[in-house]
């Protein structure tokens, strides 16, 4: 039988977490466990405590996660570590299937199950796997209406299959970690996050790389559907400026080319950042 694990990086966002689990709670069939990374937010950590307390169950599962607790970095939260750190927990606990889905996403009821079945399918096993996501608007006062999720258009910018379709294939700089899974055996192959990425940006797309090195192609899954619950958004996210710098270096580094280029260039076009003679960006 396939154990599944959902894995969460949580750092504030509440609110986003409680609509997650939620929205998890009808899924068809639950994940065997949630994997839910905290970090720096004692708060949190708090409150999912009296939450396991209050359901009283026994194993761990949908409605008791296994709790996982990190601090932040000097230079930011280490997403790509923690993310590491999930899929530790859920192999420790002996999953076949790793989903990944970031606090901000519901899963659909089929997100689950559909990623389960196409990761163990000969057909497309040993494949990196990525659901369609739909960007929602703000939720009404009441919260979103779970049932009308489906109606969401998913993101044009990257393929989106309809439900029941697989696409194989494709180009890996599509690849976004908002959403996807893989089996033990592949991410094993792909060699995890690397954690030299802190802070915001350029760890998903390393990823991505590190997958087409390994000979690991994309597969795009119709029925893995997840809501990306709305907040606001910073266009070019100027407070992640060092993150994104100290990233991209990195991301040029092993792979002698630059990544983000939009926010690169916005900065640039802004005059916050320049490029070196050696062709680097700095700080303007």
């Amino acid at each position: 039988m396939t154990r599944v694990a959902l894995i969460t990086v949580v750092h504030g966002r509440h609110d986003h977490l409680a609509r997650q689990r939620e929205a998890l709670a009808r899924s068809y069939p639950r994940p065997d466990d949630h994997v839910i990374v905290v970090i720096d937010d004692p708060a949190l950590e708090a409150l999912l405590a009296r939450d396991a307390a209050a359901a009283s169950v026994a194993a761990p599962g949908p409605s008791t996660p296994r709790v996982v607790t990190m601090t932040a970095y000097d230079g930011g939260l280490p997403l790509a570590a923690a993310r590491n750190r999930g899929a530790d927990t859920a192999l420790a606990a002996g999953a076949d299937v790793l989903v990944f889905l970031d606090v901000d996403c519901l899963p659909a009821e089929e997100l689950v199950g559909s990623y389960a079945r196409t990761a163990m399918d000969p057909s497309t096993r040993g494949r990196l796997l990525c659901g369609p996501v739909a960007y929602l608007p703000p939720p009404p006062p009441a919260g979103y209406d779970l049932d009308a999720l489906p109606a969401a258009k998913p993101h044009l910018a990257r393929p989106a299959p309809p439900p029941g379709d697989v696409e194989l294939g494709g180009d890996h700089d599509l690849f976004w970690s908002l959403s996807f899974a893989v089996t033990a055996e592949t991410w094993r192959t792909i060699g995890g996050f690397h954690e030299g990425y802190v802070g915001y940006g350029g760890e998903d797309t390393d990823f991505a790389h590190m997958a087409r090195a390994a000979g690991v192609e994309l597969a795009w899954v119709g029925s893995a559907r997840a809501f990306h619950q709305h907040h606001p958004v910073e266009s070019p996210p100027v407070r992640h400026l060092d993150a994104i710098l100290r990233n991209a270096a990195l991301f040029h580094e092993r792979w002698h080319r630059w990544p983000m280029r939009g926010w690169l260039d916005a900065f640039e076009a802004q005059g916050i950042i320049t490029r070196t003679p050696e062709g680097t960006y700095r700080r303007a």
